[in-house]
């Protein structure tokens, strides 16, 4: 049962008097939940000396409701001095079924601001306030929960819903429920990236950023170079309003060393030719070719070639658009790297009405998620010798020839920085009825161009791989193990749990198809009579081999530690609280770690309830790392199905990672000095990284995690002091990829572990 809460009224002088002589009236008391009610809960630390303020310690400090709130409708208020000028915050309800990213709200907080949001609970709630995702200090200023009424609830519901759909709030009548019309509502403002709305993006932190015509022509007369880029544009039967936007868009460009190459596959439309003369006659820069005969997208896109004479080729289909400044900022670009061979750039798309949406906000170059997904795309800028030295555009794979294109070009190019990216969107992608931009199922023969490509670049580079389609436009490589298959030493560390231990241990060996491993139990100061037992168990069986390591827990000591002892070429950091789920986990695993290009391979790790826990890490997230896409439904597809396919990321957890001992030794192992607990795994991936590896984390490895809990918890002081100690450590150690994960994108939050966007021009 819930505590009574304080009375929200009471008449002002002035209305007692008014109403002194009126009839008896009934006033509704509201439940008021005030500052005192709320419980300062993990990683926050009252401030000695200094009422209201708190320290942050972690990266999910959070208050809690002291109180059970009953069902209806509430207003959450809340006001704080904050480290930044804003940040978001999250309110987690639990109504008997656990706190959920599936069910919490957002809510932006601007520094000494009282900021508001309406709360809906269905049923008698906990409630958990989470002002901020990263260690700081901040002042609390208020923080209230007020009960309101439902038509004041419904009619603000309205009000939102009309500026974002129409169709919606029209929809809002006494007919609906509470329950549907919160549904509703939750759909349109609590998506993903939808925290901070596209729109709004684009008008807050676009827009400001978009260099104008005169800062362009300023900057561009500074430039010694400025090559000319050849667009190159295939047509046919293109519909006229839309050939002419495509058109316009060219010729409204800032930078104006360009010529466009433009090749009309014999259209039947006669407009088409009206069109493309009458640019051709306005701008000397336009040149057309007409084609006699119907030639589909690859012969039209090498004729359009042909014409080119520019250093660079900037590939735009017909019926697309360029933003205004897009090649003055690929030559910008290309000023800092002269020798680059390929420019791309982040993309959006257009719906039906024009308007800019789905935006593709891309990492720099990754080659295992472009193995997945054609992820460059567009805006896409070749050297004009290299696409030359691959022969252009290849018959047989007409839907995917651009794929085809950059699979090729990667492969001939030698150093990776020479393939640069531009964290803007340059490129406007129309969703036209049957175009690929409105999904890959429109062209179902582009799939099957696209897994041809991908299978001749492996095979042209003598990889025993197999590619596989996963869905369209979504791609997995089997790779062929060798024979014999290596020895894997697993170092599972633990101390005591046996319950823990054993269904860890039990769930590698009944549910592993890998068989060459070792497991190696490292027994830190375990004094369990179950636990040593088991483990002594297993020796005797053969099933493992439990050494002791007998010092105050040091996790990168502990796992250096039995590396020294391990036997294997490749060692498998693993948790005493995860639980295999597929047989295949470490064969996939291994396959990846025997790249000689590859570090640490990361898998995809569960909650117990069938949520996220790890997709990989991206850095800076919270001041120093956090997992990707946490909370999100097993089945979920993540940020332009990134849970669904194999990519590179700067770092994994270790609570199951691989990587071959001589990469381990070549980069020193875990730090055993300055990151005793937390983040050794993340600077072991980093310096992996370093050293010319990449990482990669793979959806087809697949375990739970129980996560933490043999360790304890973080909650004393002298934890808590040490656990800002190696945040420090960190920044101080890797301060440009906490600023820059390269396997991110600046464009979206650190706030957050969601791919939500990010308003940095704001703060």
């Amino acid at each position: 049962m819930s505590v009574q809460p304080q009375a929200w009224g009471g008449f002002t002088r002035l209305k007692k008097r008014l109403f002194r002589h009126a009839k008896p009236v009934i006033r509704k008391v509201w439940p008021l939940y005030t500052v005192g009610d709320w419980r300062p809960a993990h990683q926050l630390q009252p401030v000695a000396g200094q009422p209201g303020h708190f320290d942050a310690l972690g990266a999910d400090p959070h208050f809690r409701l002291a109180h059970t709130v009953p069902a209806g409708w509430y207003m959450f208020e809340a006001k704080l001095r904050l480290p930044n000028a804003s940040v978001h915050a999250r309110i987690y309800p639990d109504t008997g079924s656990g706190e959920s990213e599936d069910t919490a709200l957002s809510l932006r907080l601007h520094s000494e601001r009282l900021c508001k949001r309406l709360v809906y609970l269905p049923a008698e709630a906990r409630l958990r306030f989470d002002p901020l995702s990263a260690p700081g200090s901040f002042g609390l200023q208020q923080l209230r929960l007020v009960r309101v009424g439902a038509a004041f609830a419904r009619a603000r519901l309205r009000r939102k819903l009309a500026a974002r759909h129409p169709l919606h709030a029209r929809g809002i009548d006494a007919g609906v429920s509470d329950d549907q019309l919160w549904s509703d509502y939750c759909k349109v403002f609590e998506t993903g990236s939808e925290l901070v709305s596209y729109a709004d993006w684009i008008e807050r932190t676009e827009q400001p950023r978009v260099p104008s015509l005169a800062t362009q022509q300023a900057e561009i007369a500074q430039w010694q170079w400025t090559p000319l880029v050849s667009l190159v544009v295939p047509t046919w039967n293109t519909d006229p309003a839309l050939l002419r936007a495509c058109l316009d868009s060219v010729l409204a460009q800032g930078y104006p060393h360009w010529e466009l190459c433009i090749a009309d596959d014999a259209s039947s439309q006669p407009q088409v030719r009206a069109i493309l003369d009458a640019y051709a006659r306005r701008d000397a820069r336009v040149k057309v070719v007409y084609r006699s005969e119907n030639g589909h997208i690859v012969a039209a896109s090498n004729s359009a070639l042909a014409l080119a004479e520019g250093e660079f080729v900037a590939l735009l289909d017909h019926d697309d658009t360029l933003a205004p400044h897009a090649l003055f900022a690929v030559v910008q670009a290309l000023q800092s790297r002269p020798s680059a061979q390929l420019v791309y750039s982040d993309e959006d798309k257009l719906d039906p009405k024009g308007r800019r949406c789905a935006p593709y906000f891309k990492p720099d170059f990754s080659p295992d998620l472009l193995y997945s997904q054609n992820y460059i795309s567009h805006l896409g800028v070749y050297r004009r010798a290299l696409v030359q030295a691959v022969g252009g555009f290849r018959a047989g794979y007409e839907g995917s020839q651009d794929y085809d294109l950059v699979l090729r070009c990667v492969a001939r190019i030698g150093d990776t920085r020479d393939i640069v990216h531009v964290p803007q969107v340059l490129y406007h992608w129309r969703m036209a009825e049957g175009s690929t931009a409105s999904g890959q199922e429109q062209k179902s023969y582009t799939t099957d161009a696209a897994r041809r490509a991908l299978q001749d670049h492996f095979d042209s580079t003598a990889q025993a791989v197999t590619v596989d389609v996963i869905a369209p436009g979504l791609y997995r490589q089997r790779r062929a193990l060798p024979e014999p298959a290596p020895l894997v030493s697993l170092i599972v560390p633990t101390r005591d749990c046996h319950d823990v231990l054993k269904t860890c241990i039990d769930s590698i060996l009944q549910r592993t198809s890998y068989s060459n491993i070792e497991i190696l139990i490292v027994d830190n100061q375990s004094s369990c009579a179950r636990t040593l037992a088991y483990m002594a168990a297993l020796e005797a069986e053969g099933q493992a081999r439990a050494l002791r390591y007998d010092q105050p827990f040091n996790y990168s000591a502990i796992n250096n530690f039995a590396a020294r002892h391990a036997r294997g070429s490749i060692l498998g950091l693993i948790n005493n609280d995860v639980e295999v789920i597929g047989a295949d986990w470490l064969g996939e695993m291994v396959s990846h770690a025997l790249r000689s290009d590859i570090g640490c391979v990361g898998a995809k790790l569960y909650y117990p309830n069938d949520t996220i826990q790890h997709a990989g890490v991206v850095c800076g997230i919270g001041g120093v790392a956090g997992h990707s896409h946490k909370y999100r439904p097993r089945d979920d597809d993540g940020y332009f199905s990134r849970l669904r396919i194999v990519h590179n990321t700067s770092a994994v957890t270790a609570a199951a990672l691989l990587l071959r001992r001589d990469v381990f030794e070549q980069v020193g192992g875990l730090d055993e000095t300055g990151l005793r607990v937390a983040f050794n795994d993340v600077d072991l991936c980093l310096k992996v990284m370093q050293a010319g590896y990449r990482n990669l984390w793979t959806p087809f490895a697949e375990l739970y995690h129980h996560e933490s809990i043999s360790r304890g918890s973080d909650e004393t002081p002298e934890k808590r002091e040490r656990f800002m100690r190696e945040c420090a450590v960190m920044q101080e150690r890797w301060p440009q990829v906490l600023a820059r994960d390269p396997y991110y994108n600046p464009n979206l939050t650190l706030q957050r572990e969601d791919y939500s966007l990010d308003l940095a021009s704001e703060v």
